[in-house]
């Protein structure tokens, strides 16, 4: 085992928290890279593994079925357009073609023959290989639903019993049918199930099939009695293969009681019309529309005898549409990411190719190895029996957040032999645009010698007998200097440490504008801010980040119309926000600006500061101030003239009161109030005698106030007696 040591890189420019480590060592973090050669372990290994090799891309969207004969050759079902390639040495002939939509299953007989499915017509033909370039035309109908008593609307698969007769797998109705040589098609079994997906002969010749509908398998006697072995907890039985002992083998999939999924529509350029009102199986829906099913897939052993079935594996992201039993483990074929695993019987499993399509659909054994087929896009691919004499690990970009300095790259190794390293940069995500070169490097020692960037990725290269189980990379980012994004400035309202109560001054809250795609920041403390009204109160909130991930503090500064100098009004504050007493300031506009430090997390000297200015606000907490107040009785009403000056806001209105009544409101002489002076003149009428009320001494005497308002609320008050 090689350990882990971290090495600090000698620097010249300022970096933020030191030395940090890129760390890759867990099987879902080996996920996120790419394998070709190389196995993922369930245990978080690199382990050498099978070479997974791209043989064709058809001119199709989806590969359906995959088949072999004995020379090696393949033979692809395909979907839009519909067609049999049979494929050799990498090159396709055209041994099919269809009006249907698709090719849904194709097999090749004991006798040679190939046996094609398609959809939606539900026909099973037989073709002559060696007759190439021939049409549809030419080609032997031995199945047509059309001719049964059922009726079915799908056929799902097709499998050869050891006497060579051909049992096929129906839908819509679920049923298999039995086509002996020559023969007229028979109903071999029927199911109260929506679709029997899927078959496999035992060595007892017994048919196992899995059906849609509630997950049930069976197996089926040569003379058509049913037994279930197993009601699955899904849906949907995709798959089932069969170990030479027995053993059953059987992918589960979808969540019972629902159909996660809509009705598949029937498009494409095919001749004929067809409305299906048959809900199809979940997983061939999710296939079409490169969709994910709830829950994923299950894997479940049945063994030979008494022995009960069990769950052996499950994924929640992948769903399983073909299985294949080998001597080290059963092959699954998955979707909707394009993977293949092999599963033991003790649970533990790998992923063993990242294939560039959305689904890997099925299996073809051959001498050379597996025959793998893919849909989105229709591909073929031939995967290795045997470990891939090199096989090849690229890591995901990672993003440093911020230009770094790579240093020395630490691999945890069970067996370091045959081990090759080697690393790239840039500082842009995308590797293939102007990226550096791989650089080899020595694992464990020194840096891996790449200029500083941005981004970084790794290879790694492996030859049987290695085991990776983790690797990460040393990195010191550049310290970068904090960004205050925002800055809002209340006035009138003090930020309240705890939610206000009821009976406290009127509550309010401190929000940023609405965010647009310009200025919008995602951060937690963009949310609003509780608060009371104070009338002299002047709350500052901000939003500021740093690339580095660093913590900061802020310092507060504020500065007059006309000044030059930034005068400090509180430093080393650690929250997003603070508030003040504006009586301190003296009346008139003002500006604060927030400074963000990352001080806390960098060396002494090292520390970056950033910097944003509010928008101007004004501070007036002075009272308007009133001369020349005249107040005359004139036919019983008490006119009024006064004139009202703010040194810093604009005078906005005045109320007034008589022998202590209610207030009216009375705008300046003009109505329009937009000066720092404004005129009133009014005349009130006298308000009727209170009942109740004492008798006045003087009925003649009457005492008037009025009191002046600025646009921020300072008011004074003012008042006369008239006779």
């Amino acid at each position: 085992m090689l350990f882990c040591c971290t090495l600090i890189l000698p620097t010249i420019a300022a970096h933020a928290q030191g030395t940090r480590l890129w760390n890759e060592s867990t099987f879902d973090d080996f996920e996120r890279g790419t394998p070709d050669g190389i196995a993922i372990a369930s245990d978080g290994y690199l382990v050498p593994g099978p070479a997974s090799t791209a043989i064709l891309t058809t001119p199709s969207t989806y590969v359906w079925s995959v088949a072999a004969d004995r020379a090696g050759n393949a033979y692809l079902g395909t979907g839009t357009p519909a067609t049999v390639l049979k494929v050799t040495d990498g090159k396709s002939t055209t041994l099919f073609t269809s009006h249907d939509l698709s090719v849904q299953v194709v097999r090749v007989g004991p006798d040679g023959s190939v046996y094609v499915a398609t959809l939606p017509s539900g026909k099973v033909y037989k073709l002559n290989p060696a007759e190439s370039g021939k049409t549809d035309a030419t080609a032997t109908v031995v199945f047509d639903p059309a001719n049964t008593k059922e009726k079915p609307k799908y056929v799902w698969d097709l499998a050869f019993d050891a006497h060579g007769r051909l049992y096929v797998a129906t839908g819509g109705p679920a049923a298999v049918y039995r086509v002996a040589n020559g023969a007229k098609p028979e109903l071999f079994f029927k199911s109260d199930e929506d679709h029997i997906r899927c078959l496999a002969f035992d060595k007892a010749g017994n048919l196992i099939a899995g059906s849609d509908g509630t997950g049930l398998i069976y197996r089926i006697s040569p003379a058509g009695k049913a037994f279930v072995l197993y009601d699955s907890p899904k849906k949907e039985i995709t798959s089932v293969t069969i170990a030479p002992d027995g053993t059953i083998y059987a992918a589960g999939v979808g969540e019972k009681g629902k159909n996660s999924l809509p009705p598949l529509p029937v498009t494409g350029q095919a001749t004929v019309t067809a409305t299906i009102t048959i809900v199809q199986p979940g997983s061939v829906e999710a296939f079409n529309g490169n969709t994910l099913l709830p829950e994923g897939s299950q894997l479940y052993e049945i063994p030979q005898g008494d022995g009960p079935p069990r769950q052996i594996w499950q994924d929640r992201d992948d769903i399983v549409y073909a299985l294949q039993w080998t001597p080290k483990g059963v092959l699954a074929a998955t979707g909707n990411r394009g993977r293949i695993y092999r599963v033991h019987d003790d649970g533990t499993f790998a992923d063993l190719a990242h294939l560039e399509a959305s689904q890997a659909t099925g299996f073809a054994d051959t001498a050379k190895g597996w025959y793998v087929g893919t849909a989105n896009t229709g591909k073929l691919y031939l995967l290795s029996h045997a470990e891939a004499p090199q096989g090849t690990y690229l890591s995901e970009v990672f993003d440093a957040g911020s230009f770094a300095q790579w240093g020395r790259a630490e691999v945890q190794a069970a067996s370091a032999q045959g081990i090759r390293m080697y690393a790239r940069a840039g500082n842009i995500e995308n590797p293939e645009r102007a990226w550096s070169d791989w650089k080899e490097f020595t694992p464990n020692v020194g840096p891996v010698g790449i200029g500083s960037s941005r981004f970084m990725q790794w290879k790694l290269v492996e030859h049987p007998g290695s085991q990776v189980s983790g690797v990460g990379v040393n990195y010191m980012p550049a310290n970068v200097p904090p960004v205050v994004d925002q800055v809002i400035v209340a006035v009138g309202a003090r930020a309240a440490s705890t939610p206000p109560q009821a009976g406290q001054p009127q509550q309010v809250t401190i929000n940023f504008p609405t965010p647009n795609a310009v200025n919008y920041v995602s951060d937690p403390n963009r949310d609003p801010l509780p608060a009371v009204r104070e009338h002299s109160a002047v709350t500052v909130r901000w939003l500021a980040h740093d690339d580095n991930g660093d913590r900061l503090v802020y310092a507060l500064f504020y500065r007059g119309e006309g000044e030059s100098n930034w005068q400090l009004l509180k430093d080393r504050i650690g929250e997003t926000f603070y508030s003040f007493d504006g009586a301190l300031l003296p009346d008139g506009h003002y500006r604060v600006k927030v400074v963000a430090s990352n001080a806390p997390s960098n060396n002494p000297g090292w520390a970056l500061t950033g910097s944003r200015v509010s928008d101007d606000f004004v501070v007036d907490t002075t009272p308007p101030t009133v001369r020349d107040v005249q107040a005359l009785m004139a036919n019983g009403k008490i006119h009024v003239t006064l004139t009202a000056t703010d040194a810093t806001s604009e005078v906005t209105h005045a109320e007034y009161s008589i022998d202590a009544g209610h207030w009216q409101y009375i705008a300046p002489a003009g109505n329009i109030a937009d000066s720092l002076t404004e005129h009133f003149d009014f005349e009130a009428p006298l308000p009727p005698a209170r009942p109740g009320a004492e008798a006045p001494a003087n009925p003649s005497e009457h005492v008037i106030a009025v009191r002046v308002f600025d646009r921020y609320s300072n008011a004074v008050t003012v008042k006369a007696v008239v006779r």
